[in-house]
């Protein structure tokens, strides 16, 4: 029998992905509705419209689920499609610097010293 002590069996991964799906299934309907209710047309609208703290932190919270579930599968997608180590880990590091980029870009955008102001 295999022990699976100290073996990663996936488990984790899986809860987390599923996890995520259900954060985002639960956010994403209540985001789209107030966007589309909104629908401002200009830049003051816009700013208007993200302005109440009560959005950001589940808009934020929303897109870091969104990025761990790409991680999760991406990283899944590589380790059975991309056997060339040195490949994978390129791939594993470019997808971290561009979902970690965009969560830090959006929570600048949305935190940002700009909306003190507003």
């Amino acid at each position: 029998m295999k022990s699976v002590t100290g073996s990663h069996t996936g488990t984790a991964t899986w809860l987390l992905q599923r996890a995520t799906a259900v954060a985002l299934a639960l956010a994403l309907p209540g985001l789209a509705v107030y966007f589309i209710s909104a629908l401002p047309t200009d830049f003051s609208g816009w700013q208007a419209l993200f302005a109440p703290l009560w959005l950001r932190v589940p808009m934020l919270l929303t897109v870091a689920a969104l990025a761990l579930h790409a991680w999760v599968g991406m990283r899944d997608i590589f380790m059975d499609y991309v056997r060339p180590t040195g490949l994978r880990l390129a791939l594993y590091l470019a997808v971290i610097v561009t979902l970690s980029g965009s969560v830090a870009w959006l929570a600048a955008i949305l935190f940002g010293t700009a909306w003190s102001t507003a």
